[in-house]
């Protein structure tokens, strides 16, 4: 029995319970006043609702159907949102000597390309740099072909192998002619500039150094002289050698290529050395040329433009080069000595 009559479901004389009637309204509860508000029970305040956030409902791929003739903007749902970009991080100087090892014309790269941090490097005069030496190969192969220089198996071995001397020769006069040009540079220099040059051709020397390593393994390999060597190491020996003069083969090949174009990297050194040893370097092969009668077999107008098409061009385009270091970077050669 509770307070509120039997078991709140109401009884019959006698204590017997009778139909049901329904719920019950809640009385007080014993020591309470009774609620001033009869009938049912007053709701709670109601709680204010808020607006929809701005863009609520208007997300690509929600919302109400698309129309007749409209496609929905992700039929297959909605694609996950694109995740940062985290740079990979720089390779180890470990991984660096491993990959020089595995590929010699990515150890030439190293070498022989310039990486000074705040050097300037214009664009515009390397893509020029690059079509003139292009186009210059185009000319030189379109002329041997044209005048028979490659018409037959000994002939094109003769010229290609005259090339490949002349591109050697230059890099041994780029060699002279370097060390006679930086003193000269390093001479005329003031002050700590002179201290800070000198610091700088290291990486030039250790361009030319490399070159000049990698061309000593092919006298172990082939050379007669050489022979009593290669007996004393026995098979092993011969292995590794054989090894070694391959991978010198790629890496002088392709140096030689890169020194003539980067120069022995002595834009490391200050930009105004590359366009300036270039330009000497390039009339001091011709004035070879010219002594030793290359091109012989050729008549004299093509003969001309042989000897003295590369140093025209390499000429204007190292007074170019200077001139855009001058005026787009503010760089000068009277600056360059004077601190």
């Amino acid at each position: 029995m509770s307070a509120y009559g039997g078991s709140g479901h109401g009884t019959w004389p006698g204590g017997s319970q009778g139909p049901y009637q329904g719920p019950q309204q809640p009385g007080p509860h014993p020591g309470q006043h009774p609620s001033p508000h009869p009938g049912p029970h007053p709701a709670p305040h109601p709680v204010p609702q808020q607006a929809p956030p701005p863009g609520w409902g208007q997300q690509p791929g929600w919302g109400p159907p698309p129309g007749p003739g409209q496609q929905p903007p992700y039929p297959y749902g909605r694609p996950p949102l694109p995740g940062p970009h985290l740079p990979s991080p720089p390779p180890t100087r470990g991984q660096r000597f491993w990959r020089c090892v595995r590929n010699p014309l990515y150890a030439a790269q190293r070498v022989f390309r310039p990486s000074r941090a705040d050097r300037v490097e214009d664009r515009t005069v390397g893509r020029l740099q690059l079509w003139r030496t292009a186009l210059g190969l185009g000319i030189w192969l379109w002329m041997s072909i044209g005048y028979g220089m490659l018409d037959g198996a000994a002939e094109a071995e003769k010229t290609l192998t005259d090339r490949g001397n002349q591109s050697w020769h230059s890099a041994l006069v780029l060699i002279c002619t370097f060390c006679v040009v930086f003193g000269a540079f390093v001479a005329a220099a003031r002050g700590r500039l002179r201290r800070l040059y000198l610091r700088r051709a290291l990486r030039s020397a250790g361009a030319i150094v490399a070159l000049v390593a990698s061309m000593a393994t092919f006298p172990l390999a082939i050379a007669p002289d050489a022979e009593g060597f290669r007996d004393l190491v026995g098979l092993p020996g011969k292995i590794v050698i054989g090894l070694a003069c391959l991978w010198s083969l790629g890496f002088a090949l392709y140096g030689v290529g890169l020194s003539l174009v980067h120069v022995f990297r002595t834009a490391d050194i200050h930009e105004f050395m590359p366009p300036v040893l270039a330009t000497l370097l390039v009339w001091e092969m011709a004035l070879l040329d010219l002594v030793n009668g290359a091109y012989a077999d050729v008549p004299g107008p093509v003969r001309t433009l042989f000897i003295l098409g590369a140093p025209l061009t390499v000429t204007t385009l190292s007074c170019w080069e200077a001139y855009r270091l001058r005026h787009h970077h503010g760089l000068s050669l009277r600056a360059a000595l004077r601190p």
